[in-house]
Formats: C-alpha cells, sequence, structure tokens
C-alpha cells in the first residue's frame, strides 16, 4: 500500500482535543479501511503566515498514513466539509521518517535558549523610550549655544 503524509490545520477556537478527535476519526475510518497511521504529532497552536477565513492561528497535525489511493480522496472529502479544519494537504511519499520531524525538534531547541542579547539601545533601565532631550548630541549643542533646558518645576 502506497504511503502519504497529510498535515492539517484547524481553527484556533476549538481544543487540543477535537484536534485529536478528527485525526482519531481519520484513523478509525483507515483501519476499517485496511490501512494503518504510521506516525502521528501534534505541532501545536501556532502562528499562520496570512489569515485564513479569519483565524491568525491554528491547530497544527502531522498524520503518517499507509492507506489505499480511494481512502485519502474520500478522507480529504471529508477534510473539506469539516469545518474546524481551515486547510490540509496531503503527499505521497516513499517512506514514512519514524524519527520526530523537524518542527518539534525545533520547538525544543527553541526552550533551550536563555539569554537573548543585550538590550536595546532605545531604551532606560526603567523602559521608558528615550526622548529628543535625552540625547547626548542635544545636551552637548544646546550647552554649548548658552541654552539650558529647564529641569523639572522650573519655569
Amino acid at each position: 500500500m502506497p504511503l502519504y503524509e497529510c498535515v492539517l490545520i484547524a481553527r484556533n477556537d476549538v481544543t487540543q482535543q477535537q484536534v485529536e478527535t478528527v485525526a482519531d476519526t481519520i484513523a478509525s475510518d483507515l483501519e476499517t479501511d485496511g490501512g494503518a497511521v504510521k506516525k502521528r504529532e501534534y505541532w501545536g497552536l501556532r502562528s499562520l503566515a496570512y489569515r485564513v477565513k479569519k483565524n491568525r492561528k491554528g491547530h497544527y497535525m502531522l498524520l503518517g498514513l499507509e492507506a489505499k489511493p480511494t481512502f485519502v480522496t474520500e478522507m480529504e472529502r471529508l477534510l473539506r466539509l469539516n469545518e474546524d479544519v481551515l486547510r490540509f494537504m496531503t503527499i505521497r511519499v516513499d517512506e514514512i521518517n519514524e524519527e520526530p520531524s523537524a518542527i518539534l525538534s525545533r520547538k525544543s531547541d527553541d526552550r533551550e535558549r536563555g539569554f537573548r542579547g543585550p538590550k536595546p539601545a532605545g531604551r532606560f533601565e526603567s523602559g521608558r523610550k528615550r526622548g529628543f532631550d535625552d540625547r547626548e548630541e542635544y545636551r552637548a549643542r544646546s550647552e554649548t549655544d548658552g541654552f539650558r533646558p529647564p529641569e523639572a518645576g522650573e519655569e
């Protein structure tokens, strides 16, 4: 039987359990048809590159399937009818890699990142943005011209 990988994106206002239910339905239908789910990964709630049906985020799920081509067309038809599924893509592959996908391995690398570098130069320690009066060249220029900006409380 041919092998397929299917990635589906569900709406962000459904729960992870509802996304798992969609995958369970596909798996149960596939097993009754004689196929099998070889790989199943939940990638989490991720941002979309652009708005899809007024959604900015979506639940991503990867399924590695061993199925007949007729089952894949029927599965895609059912995914089109499901209102919770925003997008899906099914491709035929030569083999299904049992290792975690690149998305999951990259996600674990992001969690290990700690220090993100120095603070940006445009802010003080308190978090207040620097204003025009706070620039060094403004202070130097105004002091040489004999102009001194008023202090707090002076008029």
